[in-house]
């Protein structure tokens, strides 16, 4: 039991049978126009934005057993991530594949929240106002579109 008398468990998936197992999630970040004016020009002063973010997508998928507790560590087949530019927004969607007896959503959720929150990591100086805050920048639906295995 835990301090609040609620025991975890992590589930048992012993009995189940390998099945390839797709997950994908969407969501996006929604930033000042200008700011996305400087991502399509490449001028952003940390760099390459979208390399960036697939990166920390791709290193979060791999890592998700390790920031999710109770999440169980699986076989990473592939991982695809997409970005789109809106005028006032940046759409992202991470797809992960793997082969193994639990499913792959946590892992695809984890990937997108970590490139959606790097992309505001390198736009924030752009995003910030006069007393530092980020009264434009917002993380907003993040769901996952497809769970699928066979």
């Amino acid at each position: 039991m835990n301090k609040h008398g609620v025991s975890m468990i992590m589930v048992d998936i012993s009995e189940k049978g390998d099945v390839e197992r797709i997950a994908v999630a969407s969501g996006r970040i929604k930033l000042k126009s200008s700011t996305v004016e400087k991502i399509k020009k490449g001028t952003i002063k940390k760099g390459d934005v979208f390399g960036c973010a697939e990166t920390a997508a791709i290193l979060a998928v791999k890592k998700t057993p390790d920031m999710i507790p109770l999440c169980h560590p699986i076989s990473i087949e592939a991982v695809n991530v997409d970005f789109s530019i809106g005028e006032g927004d940046i759409k992202a969607a991470v797809s992960v594949k793997s082969v193994g007896k639990t499913g792959v959503e946590m892992d695809t959720l984890h990937g997108l929240s970590v490139a959606l929150l790097t992309i505001w990591d390198m736009v924030k100086s752009e995003e910030k106002d006069e007393t530092g805050n980020y009264p434009h920048t917002r993380i907003e639906e993040i769901i996952v579109d497809k769970k699928e295995k066979s």
